[in-house]
């Protein structure tokens, strides 16, 4: 079905990325490809759909063949009629503003009947549970969700092979469960699955084995049993990450403060409504800790990501009043006070380097600084790249750098660890916990259960609409 033989790559830009892949993966497996950050798992995926050599361009050795296909010798089109792909930021691979027509593009693009085109919808949004999310617009859909639809687009599709690289860095509990559902369905109809993830335990009850790469090379293979085998320590070793499936807003974090001790911001009549659609939320009065670390948790859709826009004086037609001590800030006012790192930080980086996105969001430059805060976040090496080629986790940092040098008084991030391996949601941990320990308030939005038990000090749950 695919298989590897001798595959090397190196990138235009000159790191090697892959060193001597042989591997065979058979029809109707289901394998698990992880590693810590930059071990190499996108890259091997993009060998398996045909971004490399076709897209990314560099130098390959090797053959690469998928069913009968010499992906080297064989038309991107030829191989998407084969291969389908989720990637790690859905938003990439829309070409739609409705999430209907998403789920019918692709099979539009392969010529099928319209009749038949419906009935593969039909059959997925109801195998899927997905009506709730039919004939909405993707501007408006949370980062879970359009993972969800993302996902529904390529079931929809009649390919043989599905690569999902980093499935659930978006998703909230619930998301989770679904996508578990989404490749039990896979796997009964035969389909081959390569799945590149840092987050590995819900995927036990489906895999064959799982391969770890590190540096480029595949490092060993395990059975599904010598994987689960592994502790808590060791699977952190290799960069993965080892809680077990949790839901976060039942997460218990130790030593919780008292909020009753602490200084507080009050947020008043924060309501907001996408125009001709009813209110996200409804926000009479909120109290909000001063210089703690604030988890916002809740499902996908819910209004944490627009409630952090809001915040931050984003969003104009919301004219919510915060009152931070004995000062009033409007939309301006927090504008020029606050800072937010986006879930899609792609939105957010604006320079031709690393180094110049961390100096733009100083008051005063000071060069020494913003290499010191990259080396906290293992950047400095990225310094002068061009920040869109790196990636997404690297990406991620990035921002993380960005805000950490701005120095606001109150900073949002939402999905800080979206796509990092443990090592690194490590540092982005110790480093919001720097951002405590200097008097800033850090508010997270976050699915991420490891992130909340190591860095939160209290959590805000948002319920049901």
């Amino acid at each position: 079905m695919i298989c590897f033989n001798n595959v090397s790559f190196r990138y235009a830009r000159g790191e090697e990325s892959l060193k001597n892949i042989n591997l065979t993966i058979n029809k109707g497996d289901v394998v698990l490809v992880c590693g810590s950050s930059g071990c190499g798992k996108s890259t091997l995926v993009r060998c398996v759909n045909g971004l490399i050599p076709h897209f990314y361009e560099g130098e390959l050795t090797g053959s690469i063949t998928v069913g009968e296909m010499n992906v080297s010798q064989t038309t991107l089109r030829k191989i998407s009629g084969y291969v389908g792909t989720v990637f790690q930021n859905p938003r990439s691979q829309f070409f739609n503003v409705d999430t209907t027509s998403e789920l019918a593009f692709g099979c539009e693009n392969f010529g099928l009947d319209p009749h038949e085109i419906e009935q593969r919808i039909n059959r997925t949004v109801n195998r899927l549970d997905l009506t709730a999310l039919m004939d909405r617009s993707i501007f408006k859909l949370s980062g879970g969700e359009k993972q969800k639809i993302a996902c529904a687009s390529i079931a929809v599709e009649p390919v043989d092979v599905i690569i999902l690289d980093e499935p659930s860095a978006n998703l909230d509990f619930k998301g989770i469960c679904e996508l578990q559902k989404m490749i039990e369905a896979w796997k009964e109809d035969g389909k081959t699955i390569l799945i590149a993830e840092h987050r590995i335990s819900y995927l036990f009850p489906f895999i064959n084995r799982a391969l770890l790469m590190k540096n480029g090379e595949i490092k060993k293979e395990y059975s599904v049993e010598e994987i689960k085998a592994l502790t808590e320590k060791e699977l952190h070793e290799l960069g993965l990450r080892a809680e077990s499936m949790e839901n976060p807003s039942e997460t218990r974090i130790k030593g919780i403060m008292d909020m009753s001790d602490t200084d507080k911001m009050v947020l008043f009549n924060m309501k907001y409504a996408y125009r001709g659609e009813s209110a996200v939320f409804d926000i009479p009065k909120m109290e909000i800790p001063v210089g703690e670390i604030i988890g916002i948790v809740g499902t996908n859709g819910i209004g944490k990501s627009t409630f952090l826009r809001c915040l931050c004086g984003m969003e104009r037609r919301c004219k919510a009043k915060l009152k931070v001590r004995d000062e009033e800030w409007n939309n301006r006012k927090r504008r020029q006070k606050i800072y937010m790192v986006m879930q899609d930080v792609n939105h957010q980086l604006f320079t031709d380097s690393v180094l110049e996105e961390v100096l733009i969001s100083q008051d005063s430059e000071d060069r020494e600084e913003a290499l010191d805060i990259l080396k906290l976040l293992d950047l400095t090496e990225y310094a002068d790249r061009h920040p869109l080629a790196l990636s997404g986790g690297q990406k991620q940092r990035v921002a993380v750098a960005s805000a950490i040098a701005s120095g606001r008084e109150i900073i949002l991030f939402d999905e800080p660890t979206s796509g990092l391996d443990y090592y690194h949601m490590l540092q982005v941990s110790e480093l919001l916990k720097a951002l405590k320990e200097k008097g800033k308030t850090v508010i997270i939005v976050t699915h991420d259960v490891e992130l909340i038990k190591n860095a939160c000090t209290c959590v805000i749950h948002f319920g049901n609409k």
